[in-house]
């Protein structure tokens, strides 16, 4: 029974196929409606949706087809009939194009309610659609690399009502996760997994005797980790049953025939070529054929070979070449925004029997649909809450520089003073602050791509040769490159600068963002210096004392966010032109912060911020405290230490980092300096021992146990007085 059972049909007006055509000089932009081009910027006409009327009229959004302005939820009449893929079945190819104009609309209006990944989502509604149609999930595996453009897939697979709370403490995750839905076969976040994940499910169903579909769906730029190469190749190696659609929206370079931004990215010719590769007898004719030269000797083997490279050649773009090497059988390119090829050619590969991995090349456009993100890719790719009809994201308020911010004008300081600093970056300009950095040091700024195993190594190359390379890259991404780290860099102590942005908790984007381990994993090498920040001011100190360091590694974590808007003046920061100058402080020193006599606070990085706020709040209740900055956790400050463990009774160490990191250190020195063998009490307090979900920044302190009033409430614990322990918790 068609899912569309009390739902009149659409009008003719709406059934007529739009399309798109985008001229990247942004001098054009037009529809064809029945092959005659107008302007988009049409007034005072209607569009009719299954009986809603919209009226276009000035000042509506530019972009949304078949819409006024969407300050209110939009009018989505037959996505309404859809909760699930099935209810995708019996619809007709118009309906499966009205139901994706109305899924892009509504993911507009959402994400501008919540904030989240819009760019890359809007760019695969189509193929979202178009897969949903075609196989069946979730007995079909579709695994979705990274997981930024899987909001289209969460709509269709039964969470639409539940994206007002995406990113939300227990709400819906930004990415693909298996505990949330049936539909999300593997949990994503980081890129360049899917097809070693999809290639690992289809190997299992073989061995399982199973006959479900495997789909891997990667984008242009998580094609470009070596991860992804590395399983093409034992894809092809294998000749394993699975399809890998590369999603490419031009925002990484590839070999392909249609690099240049002023070209059309596909047009009718690779469409029919795309349509003939994927068809079905020209396919199980190859198999056969493979089949029958496998009997015949090696060199007529050679020879059909050739024959069969020759002629896939002729109706091949040049980027097949690579896929065929690695044992891909090649389709592409595809128009990913034109739902009746991705249909025919998803049910073509669908339906063959024929043996071996299969990758589909679709190109997209990334923000498709959606005026201000075509014309600005790179600020909608990850957005904050917005308002549709303008564009404008609502950005917090304060003015407070974030740490990302101050650590790239304190490199540009660095830079600017000498000209031996360099900085590489894994394909994050943006997150990193690099590519302000790269406005005055362009021929000084290397984007490896989603590399950081590469970018590693690429510093360290650097270093040989004496260089001062700034490896630049979030914490959690760091994890990838960690042989690296410790076989390239630390065993050679080569002095390469590892600076790791988001360090600790990262709120909305949850625990595959955090940067939970990298004291725990860099602490542990030998020659390493491992700093800590509390405040953007000691962070320009740092950026200029890991440049001082030229005898070994170095690095130093730093959180997202805003700073503590400390006046970097006051701290010894100069103003440079451009850029911060910070000073060089002594490797493996601490700071006393204020004296006590009853406790002490041993604080690492941000967290020693929040060791004040409960030294307050224990000031109160008439105890004396101690709050130190460790700032060094390798090597750490033994005297400073020695001296707090002498002075008082109890120590808290504080730290937003896994078990293993700047506790273990200490607690190490303690007992290897017999600080232990007395009655003095220490607690660690650092984040536990599980991942901690996504949601409001406060939340998550709070989850960890590291707010300020519980930092107090476990000193008062530690001192024996539980009755005001359970009180300072309400504050």
């Amino acid at each position: 029974m068609s899912a569309l059972c009390g739902v009149q049909s659409l009008t003719a007006s709406v059934r007529r196929d739009i399309f798109l055509k985008r001229e990247r000089g942004g001098c054009r932009s037009f529809e064809k409606f029945g092959g005659e081009p107008i302007s988009r910027r049409r007034r005072g006409s209607f569009l009719t949706i299954a009986g809603v009327s919209s009226e276009l009229e000035d000042g509506q959004i530019e972009g949304i087809e078949g819409y006024g302005a969407i300050s209110t939820k939009p009018a989505t009449p037959l996505l309404d009939t859809v909760n699930y893929p099935v209810h995708l079945k019996n619809l007709s190819m118009e309906q499966l194009k009205q139901v994706a104009k109305e899924l892009r609309a509504d993911l507009i209006y959402n994400v501008s309610q919540t904030g989240g990944h819009l760019g890359s989502s809007l760019g695969v509604v189509e193929l979202t659609v178009a897969l949903n149609y075609v196989f069946d999930q979730p007995e079909d595996r579709i695994i979705w690399d990274v997981g930024h453009q899987a909001y289209p897939h969460k709509m269709l697979t039964g969470r639409r009502k539940q994206m007002n709370t995406m990113r939300r403490t227990r709400g819906l995750s930004p990415f693909t996760k298996r505990s949330e839905s049936p539909f999300d076969c593997f949990g994503a976040g980081h890129s360049s997994t899917s097809i070693s994940a999809g290639l690992g499910m289809a190997v299992a169903r073989d061995m399982q005797g199973r006959s479900n579909h495997v789909i891997a769906v990667i984008g242009d730029g998580a094609i470009t980790g070596g991860m992804a190469y590395e399983a093409m190749n034992n894809a092809g190696y294998l000749d394993t049953n699975m399809v890998i659609i590369l999603n490419d929206n031009q925002q990484v370079s590839l070999p392909t025939q249609y690099n240049s931004l002023n070209q059309d990215p596909v047009g009718a010719l690779s469409s029919t070529f795309a349509r003939l590769q994927s068809s079905k007898p020209l396919r199980e004719l190859r198999e056969s054929a493979k089949a029958i030269t496998k009997q015949m000797p090696v060199p007529v083997q050679e020879v059909t070979a050739k024959v069969d490279e020759y002629a896939r050649g002729m109706i091949s773009g040049s980027g097949s070449t690579l896929f065929e090497e690695l044992g891909l059988y090649y389709i592409g390119t595809v128009d990913g925004h034109n739902l009746q090829d991705l249909v025919a050619i998803l049910e073509e590969v669908k339906s063959t029997r024929s043996v071996g991995p299969v990758l589909i090349h679709t190109v997209t456009e990334k923000g498709r649909g959606y005026s201000y993100a075509e014309a600005a890719q790179d600020k909608y790719h990850g957005v904050s809450t917005f308002d549709v009809a303008s564009g404008k994201q609502k950005k917090s308020s304060g003015g407070i520089p974030s740490y990302t911010q101050v650590f790239a004008d304190a490199l540009i300081g660095e830079a600017s003073r000498d000209e031996s600093v360099v900085a590489v970056h894994a394909a994050m300009g943006g997150g990193t602050g690099l590519n302000h950095f790269e406005r005055f040091f362009a021929d000084r700024t290397f984007d490896v791509g989603i590399a950081e195993q590469h970018a590693v190594t690429f510093a360290a190359g650097l270093a040989v040769e004496g260089l001062k390379p700034v490896c630049t890259i979030y914490s959690t991404f760091l994890q990838r490159g960690f042989d690296q780290v410790v076989h390239d860099v630390a065993l050679q102590k080569l002095p390469v600068r590892f600076a790791m942005d988001r360090a600790g908790l990262v709120g909305e984007d949850g625990p595959t963002h955090a940067g939970a381990y990298d004291v725990a994993f860099m602490a542990c090498l030998p020659d390493m210096v491992v700093m800590a920040p509390m405040n953007e001011a000691e962070l320009c100190h740092m950026v200029a004392t890991s440049i001082a360091i030229d005898d070994r590694p170095s690095c130093f974590r730093y959180p997202r966010g805003a700073g503590v808007g400390i006046d970097l003046e006051e701290e010894g920061v100069t103003m440079g032109n451009p850029g911060y100058r910070g000073k060089v402080i002594e490797v493996g020193k601490g700071q006393i912060l204020q004296e006590g006599t009853d406790l002490c606070l041993l604080g690492y990085g941000t967290c020693t911020n929040r060791c004040l706020e409960a030294a307050k709040m224990l000031e109160e209740l008439d105890i004396s405290v101690t709050v130190a900055d460790a700032r060094f956790c390798k090597p750490l400050d033994t005297s400073l230490i020695r001296q707090l463990a002498k002075n008082h009774a109890a120590m808290i160490t504080v730290e937003e980092g896994s078990i293993g990191g700047f506790a273990s250190h200490v607690l190490q020195f303690l007992a290897l300096d017999g600080l232990l063998d007395g009655n003095l009490k220490v607690r660690p307090l650092t984040l536990p021992d599980r991942p901690i979900e996504h949601g409001a920044f406060e939340m998550q302190l709070l989850e960890a146990g590291l707010s300020s009033s519980q930092i107090a409430s476990s000193a008062l614990s530690l001192l024996g007085h539980e009755l005001e322990s359970g009180t300072v918790l309400l504050k």
